[in-house]
């Protein structure tokens, strides 16, 4: 892969390379996605007004995973099923209101995070490059902290949305990081297989 092609983007780079199989795989994908983000979704820490789970490991990495349209698309299916009322948001939540609470500035970023790690996977920011990984994964933390705590900014003010939707979540926001990018390792690297002739 030369220089020139991870500069402009290659889908190719996507660890699984969904885009080059068939629909159903496609449509697999997102459905084990979605059971992912569940699952992240479940093992909480509750903190008021905004608890501590795993969503944006699995956000990320189905992102890098995944590549940046089927990842955010995933996370949208995701987000689907919880406004159609499945408990699959932390502590079981489903339904609207996680939507115009406190959390849905957080909801709203995750399909946002998950495209642009896909997006920087795409042009090299993969395991191949360990520490572009880990920066993809934590410009993605950064940003889903960023998009939550504007929205909690509204509800709470600046200061206490800094308090708390953004301080508490730092350490853990590094540590989902490098976890996201060490998991990423455990993939191949995406590259395409040369043609046989």
């Amino acid at each position: 892969m030369s220089q020139s092609e991870i500069r402009a983007g290659n889908p190719a780079l996507n660890p699984l390379r969904l885009q080059e199989r068939p629909l159903l795989w496609q449509v697999a994908a997102v459905a084990i996605g979605t059971l992912l983000l569940t699952l992240s979704s479940w093992i909480e820490v509750p903190m008021i007004p905004v608890p501590i789970t795993m969503q944006t490991f699995a956000v990320t990495l189905v992102g890098a995973l995944y590549g940046w349209r089927l990842g955010a698309l995933t996370v949208v299916a995701w987000l689907g099923e919880a406004a159609a009322g499945m408990p699959v948001l932390a502590g079981g939540a489903g339904g609207l209101a996680p939507f115009a609470g406190p959390t849905a500035g957080y909801l709203f970023a995750f399909p946002v995070v998950a495209a642009l790690v896909g997006w920087l996977v795409e042009r090299g920011w993969n395991a191949e490059r360990i520490t572009l990984a880990f920066a993809a994964m934590l410009i993605g933390n950064g940003l889903c902290l960023a998009i939550g705590a504007v929205w909690l900014a509204g509800i709470v003010g600046f200061e206490k949305a800094l308090a708390l939707g953004v301080t508490p979540f730092i350490v853990g926001g590094v540590l989902k990081s490098a976890l996201a990018a060490a998991t990423l390792r455990l993939f191949p690297n995406g590259k395409a297989e040369p043609k046989q002739p």
